[in-house]
Order: C-alpha cells, then sequence, then structure tokens
C-alpha cells in the first residue's frame, strides 16, 4: 500500500495540470502544508515554487487555505493580480476531519465573488484537498 501512496505522490502534479517550464507560485505556506506535493510540482517544473511576495506573472498559483485563515475572498483577488491570462488557482484545503477543514460551500461561495469559475476537485496527499479556479472565458477580454 506505501508504493501506491508514493505513485499518487508522483502524479499529483501531473494530475494539476503542471508542466515543465511552468511559474507556480505559493501562497499560504505554513508548517501543516504536504511537502510531498510541493516536491513533486518543483521536480515537475524543473525549479522552485515562488513565494507570495514574487512580482512575476505566474502559471498556477498554490493557495494553501485553512478555515481561520482569514477572508477567502481576499486571499482569492490577491492570488488573481499575479495570474497570467490561462493561469490556474488551486485551493488546496484539509480533508474533512483534519484542523482546518473548509467547508466545499464556502469556497464555492467565495469562488464567484471573485471572478472566478470552479472547475474540479482532487484529493492532494493524505491530507489535502485541491479545487480548481479558472477565469470565467467571457472575462478573458484582457488582451
Amino acid at each position: 500500500m506505501v508504493a501506491a501512496g508514493d505513485a499518487g505522490k508522483a502524479g499529483v502534479a501531473e494530475r494539476l495540470g503542471i508542466e515543465l517550464g511552468m511559474i507556480v507560485q505559493e501562497i499560504g505556506w505554513d508548517e501543516d502544508v504536504d511537502d510531498g506535493v510541493r516536491a513533486a510540482i518543483e521536480e515537475r517544473i524543473g525549479g522552485d515554487l515562488l513565494d507570495e511576495d514574487a512580482d512575476e506573472v505566474v502559471d498556477v498559483v498554490l493557495l494553501w487555505w485553512r478555515e481561520d485563515d482569514g477572508d477567502l475572498v481576499d486571499a482569492l483577488m490577491d492570488a488573481i493580480s499575479p495570474l497570467a491570462e490561462n493561469g490556474v488557482i488551486w485551493v488546496l484545503t484539509p480533508k474533512t476531519g483534519r484542523d482546518g477543514h473548509v467547508e466545499p460551500s464556502e469556497i464555492a461561495e467565495a469562488v464567484p465573488t471573485a471572478g472566478l469559475s470552479q472547475t474540479s476537485n482532487i484529493a492532494v496527499g493524505d491530507d489535502w484537498s485541491a479545487t480548481r479556479l479558472v477565469s470565467p472565458k467571457s472575462a478573458k477580454s484582457k488582451r
């Protein structure tokens, strides 16, 4: 069973749609994050994750989010700022029963307020779930 768990970690970056050369920013890092997920993503992109103070345009934002982290809409608005036109935000939240668990309804309510659309949910690691957010196609008039 351990091998299956390791295989899940190895494929997590692929399941998140992360490719070699992508620029990935990490927001909300704390000691409880899944270092296996972080390592898999860094290996897949061939570099380090950018921290929340980076000024670059990014392809993917990983937003580690817990129940008492504050206002999710504000966090999403901040996460949108550096995002490339076709970029993706993954909101990573503790799974049900874990410390800091966020109700899916809280994410569902915050997403449209921030001007985003929720597209999918996946499990990442033993303790975290990820929700994929994108800008709606009609909002792509930034060009």
